[in-house]
């Protein structure tokens, strides 16, 4: 069955250490071996520029990732495949993998929409404007002040609505969510679950999932424990719980997955990597409809790509 996964941080493991290799699934929760076994047809790749970093180095090091995705992810592989478009999806052939650009976090662009128009060119398809903390364009989910879009950041999504690339509200504060539903058409919550199932800072309350819902974007359901159950160990129903809530808001179809594979370390049982998908598509065959369950792993995505 076709995956497309919507957030994965294997380009942060490779920048922090040089001798990790693409082709060696040892310190990869995502790499070239498990993405061919296991049925990838799109994986996402995140730009996340740690915290710690200031001033320049952090555009520094996003375009370091970004070189790091072409040299390291793409070039030594013929059967994976850079796409920039649905297009590009579409003319991939059998065996053939999309690797496709996203950032998480707009702090490397600091105050400088230049950097986020040169990231669209080098080929950055989805933006999450913030990671937990604030920056020049919004606040996150962990920043105190929880304020919504400056000027920049309303700026940010008007052209990113222009351009038919996806805002990800993911890591947003919701004053911000919701400056974000008000400017563009082009939105997903990339790695993001159920506030109702489990109160998470990082999690969506209902109003936010019916807001995305009626926008027809696409919520990917994340895999990272602790934004699943606070009860040790978490196991994949517990997925199907998230899955199972946003279906009776009406999103049915509006449902996606965001693995977060290599941002954890803490794992569901059963999905310590992306060879982990074999266990939850069967899990999801048990209790779905074969239709519902494409859907969930690759269809939802790809239907509701602008661009």
């Amino acid at each position: 069955m076709r995956i497309f996964d919507a957030h994965c941080d294997a380009l942060l493991k490779l920048w922090k250490d040089p001798e990790l290799s693409f082709s060696n699934s040892a310190g990869l929760q995502v790499s070239y071996p498990s993405l061919k076994k296991t049925g990838a047809k799109v994986q996402c790749f995140a730009v996340y520029v740690p915290d710690d970093l200031v001033g320049d180095t952090r555009f520094q090091a996003a375009l370091e990732m970004i070189d790091l995705f072409y040299t390291k992810i793409v070039e030594p592989y013929p059967d994976i495949k850079v796409v920039y478009s649905r297009d590009d999806i579409d003319q991939l052939e059998d065996g053939e993998i999309g690797a496709l650009l996203t950032l998480e976090g707009c702090g490397p662009i600091s105050n400088d929409l230049t950097r986020l128009r040169t990231l669209v060119k080098l080929g950055v398809r989805s933006f999450g404007l913030t990671w937990n903390y604030g920056n020049d364009l919004a606040d996150g989910v962990l920043e105190e002040r929880g304020a919504g879009l400056s000027n920049l950041g309303r700026e940010a999504v008007e052209y990113l609505h222009n351009e038919r690339i996806w805002t990800d509200v993911s890591h947003l504060a919701e004053p911000g969510f919701w400056d974000v539903m008000e400017r563009t058409d082009y939105v997903i919550a990339s790695h993001s679950n159920v506030k109702a199932i489990h109160d998470h800072p990082r999690n969506l309350n209902d109003d936010q999932i019916r807001a995305l819902i009626q926008k027809d974007g696409v919520i990917g359901i994340t895999f990272v424990p602790y934004f699943l159950n606070d009860v040790s160990p978490v196991k994949i129903p517990m997925i199907l719980r998230h899955i199972d809530y946003i279906a009776s808001l009406g999103g049915a179809s509006n449902i996606g997955f965001g693995s977060d594979f290599d941002g954890i370390s803490e794992t569901v049982k059963g999905l310590d990597s992306y060879y982990g998908y074999e266990r939850l598509i069967n899990e999801l065959i048990r209790h779905y409809p074969e239709e519902f369950v494409r859907g969930l792993c690759y269809k939802n995505f790809y239907d509701r790509i602008p661009f």
